[in-house]
């Protein structure tokens, strides 16, 4: 496995893993959301040959906006793991 191919497999795993702990809040959803964002759109932007800093900018702008406008009933992951036993 070519470290290009490795890179992108480990940052759509952080990126599920990363989604798991989405709030119930607006303001934990902006906040999971936008560190989500930053932490997604820095490893795009390096995987493009852009610029990481602006990448996670804006990422993560995209990411509390999305976060703080949806309510939980827009985003139906299923039941957290911690909440299943």
């Amino acid at each position: 496995m070519t470290c290009y191919r490795l890179s992108k497999v480990a940052i759509g795993l952080a990126t599920a893993v990363a989604l798991a702990g989405c709030g119930y809040t607006p303001g934990d959803r902006a906040l999971s959301g936008g560190l989500i964002g930053a932490g997604t759109g820095a490893g795009v932007a390096a995987l493009a040959g852009g610029n990481a800093g602006a990448g996670a900018l804006i990422g993560g702008a995209a990411g509390a906006v999305t976060g703080a406008v949806t309510r939980p009933d827009q985003i139906n992951l299923g039941t957290p793991i911690w909440r299943r036993y």
